[in-house]
């Protein structure tokens, strides 16, 4: 066959848009991958991933080997997260966010079963459970409570969790840690609460359930897993720190009979039989494969020797912002999470803006992730913050790091954190719902010195400003205007 361009210069061109992209080894981005620091293990990830290139995850029966990887994931996690209780049993998914929205739709299924009601349920969520079951709310038609969380610790109240629960409570979320602070919240006694009512509890534990049960001082914590009554499903991915490309998570349930609600089966139609355990139908099966060869290689001794590496460089990080004027740690946060915001009991002329510090540490060369402010619904105000994610291979880089980060805080003490022109933001505030039309977003984001074409390369304590300035409504729609056009 005569190609149009040979793979040679297809490849070429790759690397030269791959360019342009935040690094994703050595440490340098401390958000959104999660670098081992062994080559071994990303050559051996790429390996196996490629040997499952061709395989269609749709249907098992036609290729077996789908089941046996799948099996020994849902299996490693079972004897990890569910040790010694009977009946647990899961699937494999794309991610955290496909994690949850099954387990959404599976506790709103159950909810219905048990009722005998086919309206809508409610979602209890606390306001720094992950964003993907608002989503899941959002697509599956729940009604959502989302409850305040103690602004010291950022943890959900138990209380506040009692008082939420009615008949409509279909399902009451947990975070394992959260990830904006990475506080663990109190899952035994929500559970025990929740399990008083017949409310069963999701512990999201996407991003650290697969680091805590090797976190030092483990076994000295209350258990927060599948161990504890009460707790229905659990979520966690092999794609943060199970060290498996995009996309693989683990779900898990107490019961077969919750398990299969999350299943979509139809035979209303001539073609073949459609069963599917998940979201997807056609589906790859790559990430599948490489998240098992890569636990096949590790096994327990692997990931806690990995975990000690991660809770190393945390521990030195933590005393790094610790000894920085003008920050601090955001609560007591429990695992590889740090948030960073400013320290308000130091002098307005030495505080240091979390926005500012994140794009000062940009242009040195290390990518942190800023995060806006947010007032609770109880009136209480969860501060802006910048999230630090901790892999393995930051322990290598860990003094670097360091360094760039005090030099980062020097250079902006003082400077006053971003906000939105008043004008402004009383402007987009009397924008009606239906005049947010995609040219009407663009003027706007023009008003406001964005330009999708440019992407997010400047500094992003004004963009973080506005929208924490901006009703949501709008907010929303003018980020959803500015990626789409970059997209195009």
């Amino acid at each position: 066959m005569q190609f149009e361009h040979t793979p040679t210069e297809i490849l070429a061109r790759l690397d030269e848009l791959r360019a342009a992209d935040a690094p994703t080894e050595g440490g340098r981005l401390l958000s959104y991958v999660y670098d081992p620091g062994v080559a071994e293990l990303h050559d051996l990830a790429g390996a196996a991933a490629r040997k499952a290139q061709s395989l269609n995850g749709l249907d098992p029966t036609t290729f077996p080997s789908v089941a046996a990887l799948e099996r020994d994931l849902v299996g490693l996690a079972r004897d990890v997260l569910a040790d010694g209780v009977d009946g647990v049993v899961g699937s494999v998914t794309s991610g955290g966010t496909e994690s949850c929205m099954l387990a959404v739709k599976s506790a709103r299924d159950s909810w219905r079963a048990a009722t005998g009601r086919d309206d809508r349920p409610t979602l209890v969520i606390g306001s720094t459970a992950h964003a993907a079951f608002i989503k899941a709310a959002h697509y599956l038609d729940l009604r959502l409570r989302v409850l305040p969380v103690d602004p010291d610790t950022c943890r959900l109240r138990p209380a506040d969790v009692r008082a939420a629960l009615d008949e409509d409570v279909a399902l009451v979320v947990v975070s394992t840690p959260s990830y904006p602070h990475g506080a663990l919240d109190p899952v035994a006694e929500i559970a025990e609460i929740c399990a008083a009512q017949s409310v069963p509890v999701h512990v999201d534990g996407c991003i650290g359930a697969w680091v805590l049960p090797w976190w030092p001082g483990a076994q000295d914590r209350p258990a927060w897993d599948l161990r504890v009554p009460g707790v229905a499903s659990l979520s966690v991915d092999l794609h943060k720190y199970g060290y498996a490309p995009k996309g693989v998570s683990v779900l898990l349930y107490r019961d077969r009979d919750r398990h299969r609600r999350q299943w979509f089966a139809t035979s209303a139609w001539p073609g073949y039989a459609v069963v599917n355990p998940t979201m997807l139908g056609s589906r790859t099966v790559m990430p599948i494969a490489a998240g098992w060869a890569v636990s096949q290689a590790l096994g327990r001794g692997g990931f806690a020797e990995l975990t000690g590496q991660i809770a190393g460089a945390v521990e030195q990080l933590r005393k790094v912002v610790d000894a920085v004027e003008g920050l601090r740690v955001v609560g007591d946060p429990v695992g590889p999470l740090l948030a960073v915001a400013t320290d308000p009991d130091v002098d307005e002329t030495r505080r240091v803006d979390p926005h500012r510090w994140a794009d000062a540490a940009k242009d040195l060369g290390w990518v942190l992730q800023p995060q806006p402010g947010r007032v609770q619904s109880d009136g209480t105000t969860l501060p802006r913050t910048t999230h630090l994610t901790i892999t393995p291979v930051t322990e290598s880089v860990c003094a670097e790091l360091g360094d760039a980060l005090s030099a980062a805080a020097d250079s902006v003490r003082g400077v006053p954190g971003a906000t939105a022109p008043a004008e402004f933001v009383a402007a987009a505030g009397q924008i009606r719902p239906e005049d947010l039309t995609s040219e009407n977003c663009a003027a706007v984001l023009g008003l406001a010195g964005l330009d999708p074409e440019g992407g997010l390369d400047g500094p992003m304590a004004e963009l973080l400003a506005l929208i924490e300035a901006l009703p949501e409504h709008v907010a929303e729609r003018l980020l959803v205007e500015f990626l789409a056009r970059f997209m195009e």
